[in-house]
């Protein structure tokens, strides 16, 4: 048994995060009322037609333009219901940065009562894990909200950077990174993968941070110390073993109650649908639990080599290739449970191994613009940043080979991974037909612009 945790040790008890947890807990609740609960930062508000599309993108090497936030902020207090419940705007304008950073400052005294839950050491949502993956399905609204947390903090965190603001702005990088992991230790996938995705919000601003030298030697040493407590490597067995207990258990529910609670999207809103299995024998039941923890020795756990911190995508490939030849199997209803969790666990492993290898190249970035700071340039090659720069360079996890890197033209630099394809594209993305980049082909790049 885990031993419980006191209260004002546990931030899911300070008062914001609790009165936050129990309003999104809450089907009805309205996500853009405001200020309907303290902990809600959504900088989303009116018509979406009005929103800012064109963001930044560092995998593009895209900065941020301030000027659209600078705009929304200002058109929208010019609404109806931008002057009952919109951003404080200047007259006359500002510099963007300033500007935004005005707008924002109505989530001040919520956001420094955050701060402070956030330096609690525990952090333990009450949950009944007993119910399986409906304790999970209680979990999304505040998922949700804990993501509208970080894109306000990747807003606020820009703008200070652009407004010479380097301290605070690492002051909530760091907030980002303890709010992201207070989920950490939550047993259910859909929690790791939000990590992953507020992980990602988080990496636009010191990336940008980086490409226009804003920040310091002692702040860069110490980003790097904080992106290097980032292992989603060491994370997926946890999280693998809480799936597959969660699994067995609401196969185990099942059985027992002989029915099943499915959120499904309609009309906008999510509904709880009940399936029946009233008819269904128990040794279906307890046939997909005992596939499910097979499947789980044999196809999950060998995805991540973690003594080599090594994601093959060729174990990827044999793995998928297995769970297909399951389903001709002539006891596949046997399997159809266990058969259908697997596919979304796989196509988690990709993500864990792209925010990993981010992650890591974010890192070596700290490490190559200390260098520069010391020196006036970037190294000829990686080795010159050990130990003085950066502990231990990290390998390539695809292959287990060095990091690709070279200085380029203009005093800039290439580093990447082969990426999800194995091939060296020479530090090359390629996009989607939706101008997304394309996360299975071409190189995992850090590049400025």
């Amino acid at each position: 048994l885990v031993p419980p945790v006191p209260d004002d040790q546990n931030f899911f008890c300070a008062p914001i995060v609790a009165e936050a947890l129990q309003h999104v807990r809450n089907e009805n609740a309205d996500p853009f009322a405001h200020p309907a609960y303290r902990m809600n930062f959504s900088i989303y508000r009116g018509n979406s037609e009005s929103w800012p599309t064109s963001g930044g993108n560092w995998q593009k090497g895209k900065l941020t333009d301030l000027k659209q936030w600078q705009r929304y902020f200002r058109t929208f207090s010019e609404t109806p219901e931008g002057k009952t419940n919109g951003f404080p705007v200047a007259a006359p304008p500002q510099s963007p940065a300033a500007d935004v950073l005005l707008a924002l400052s109505s989530f001040n005294p919520a956001l420094e009562e955050l701060r402070q839950a956030s330096l609690r050491p525990d952090a333990r949502i009450p949950l009944n894990y007993e119910n399986g993956f409906d304790a999970a399905g209680e979990l999304l609204p505040w998922l949700a909200n804990m993501k509208r947390c970080a894109q306000f903090l990747q807003l606020r965190i820009l703008a200070e950077l652009e407004n010479g603001q380097s301290e605070p702005a690492l002051e909530d990088v760091k907030l980002l990174f303890r709010v992201t992991d207070s989920v950490r230790e939550q047993p259910f996938l859909i929690s790791h993968l939000v990590r992953i995705a507020m992980t990602a919000i988080n990496l636009q601003p010191i990336y940008e941070g980086l490409a226009q030298h804003r920040w310091s030697d002692a702040q860069l040493a110490e980003l790097e110390q904080v992106l290097a407590r980032q292992d989603y490597l060491a994370d997926f067995e946890f999280a693998m073993k809480g799936e597959k207990t969660t699994a067995i258990a609401t196969f185990e529910r099942q059985r027992l109650t002989r029915e099943s609670k499915q959120w499904v999207e309609s009309s906008g809103t999510n509904k709880l649908v009940t399936i029946s299995y009233r008819f269904m024998p128990s040794a279906y039941f307890y046939q997909n639990e005992l596939a499910f923890a097979q499947m789980h020795e044999q196809f999950i756990l060998p995805l991540v080599d973690l003594t080599n911190r090594i994601v093959a995508p060729a174990v990827f490939r044999q793995t998928q290739t297995a769970v297909e030849a399951q389903k001709k199997h002539c006891f596949w209803p046997y399997k159809a449970q266990a058969v259908m969790v697997i596919p979304a666990i796989n196509a988690s492993v990709t993500k864990i191994a792209r925010i990993q290898s981010q992650v890591d190249l974010a890192r070596v970035a700290c490490a190559l613009e200390r260098f520069r700071l010391a020196h006036g340039n970037y190294p000829e090659t990686l080795d010159a940043l050990v130990p003085q720069f950066i502990a231990q360079l990290p390998h390539d996890l695809i292959n287990g080979q060095p990091l690709h890197y070279r200085r380029t033209d203009g005093g800039q630099f290439v580093l990447y991974s082969v990426g999800w394809d194995e091939k060296d594209d020479g530090g090359q993305i390629f996009l989607t037909k939706g101008g997304s980049v394309d996360q299975k082909k071409g190189d995992w790049v850090w590049q400025y612009p």
